[in-house]
Order: C-alpha cells, then structure tokens, then sequence
C-alpha cells in the first residue's frame, strides 16, 4: 500500500494542510456524515456513465465493481454512525466537486475525459485524506479508513486509465488544468467543514 500512497502523493499537487485535519478531528460525527454522502455520490457518478456510455465494453466493467464498492463502503459508515449514535442526514455539500467540475467540457469525447479526470483526482484525494487521519483516530475508525485505501487507489487507478483511453492519447495537460484547481480548493480557507472541505 506504501507504493499506492507514494503514486498519489506524486500525482496530487499538494499534502492536505494540518489545519483541516484538525477540523477533522474536531467534526469527527460531521465528517462521518460527509463520507457517507461521499461514498454514496461516488456511487452515484459511477452508475451515470454507465448510463451515459453504454457502449464502453471496460468503462462498464470497471464502473460497475466501483459503484458496488462505493456503495458496500456507505453502508459500512452507517452501521459505524449507528454505533456511535450518529445520525444520517442532509448536507449542503462542499463546494470541491463542483469546484472542479467547472472545467469540464461540454461536448464529448472531452466531456467524458473530463468527468473521468475529475474522478480519478476525488478518489486520489480520498485515499490521500484517510491516509492522514487514520494515525490519529480510535482504532475503529483507523483500521476502517485504512482499509479503504486500496480500493480508493485502485479506484483513481481505473479512472485516469479510462481518461486516457477517452482521449487516445496522453491527458497530461488536461490533469495538469484540473490539479491547478483542485489545490486552490484544498488550500484555500472554507466556510464550512467537509471531506472534502479546504480548512476552516
């Protein structure tokens, strides 16, 4: 997992900052909301391209083992939430995904290459983001989030590798557009705490 961690930490264009992981710490019922509704999103964007690209023989294939992991994961912070007394209820979301969503395009095939590269760095960034909490969190929640790693990298694995595919050629410039935006997010002081969220 330590070769996972270190690709991610080279493709993201900075570390999450300390303070956030002390929002984080701090939140910690509200951060189990969030990645509840993170998972189920996750899931949610999975099942929409396959919708929209019933004709992609691997995309299909690699969208339906993630939705299914996506969704095996929100059902396992639920029963966590559910031990803790934690309830499960709307949130305003982080303004990240949409965020980066901003740039993408509208017409396909750069739509999809897009929307793929958006994924690919959203789980990148999960798994980078677990990785940093898990060392000071209860040992539930850390051998949880420790868990989760494989599959979020595997996962931002799948996406870049179908980006490329989209496009028949190297997405470089395309990434390079979109880390730009995603480390104004991440580094620039929020409003409101999320998973996602830059700090508070």
């Amino acid at each position: 997992m330590t070769d996972s961690l270190d690709q991610i930490h080279d493709f993201l264009p900075c570390k999450t900052p300390q303070r956030w992981i002390e929002n984080a710490l701090a939140n910690q019922d509200l951060m189990l909301i969030d990645h509840a509704h993170c998972e189920k999103k996750a899931a949610s964007t999975a099942l929409s391209l396959m919708y929209r690209y019933v004709d992609n023989t691997d995309l299909l294939n690699r969208m339906s083992r993630l939705a299914r992991e996506e969704l095996r994961h929100f059902e396992q912070v639920l029963a966590i939430m559910k031990k803790r007394g934690v309830s499960y209820g709307h949130l305003s979301p982080a303004r990240y995904a949409a965020g980066l969503r901003q740039e993408v395009r509208t017409e396909d095939p750069g739509r999809l290459v897009d929307v793929l590269i958006v994924g690919a760095i959203i789980e990148a960034r999960s798994c980078e983001r677990f990785a940093a909490l898990a060392p000071h969190l209860d040992a539930t929640l850390s051998d949880f989030y420790t868990g989760l790693l494989k599959s979020e990298a595997r996962h931002y694995r799948d996406y870049l590798t179908l980006a490329e595919q989209a496009a028949g050629n190297s997405v470089e410039d395309r990434v390079a557009t979109f880390l730009a935006l995603e480390q104004q997010l991440i580094e620039t002081p929020d409003t409101e705490f999320r998973f996602h969220s830059g700090p508070v």
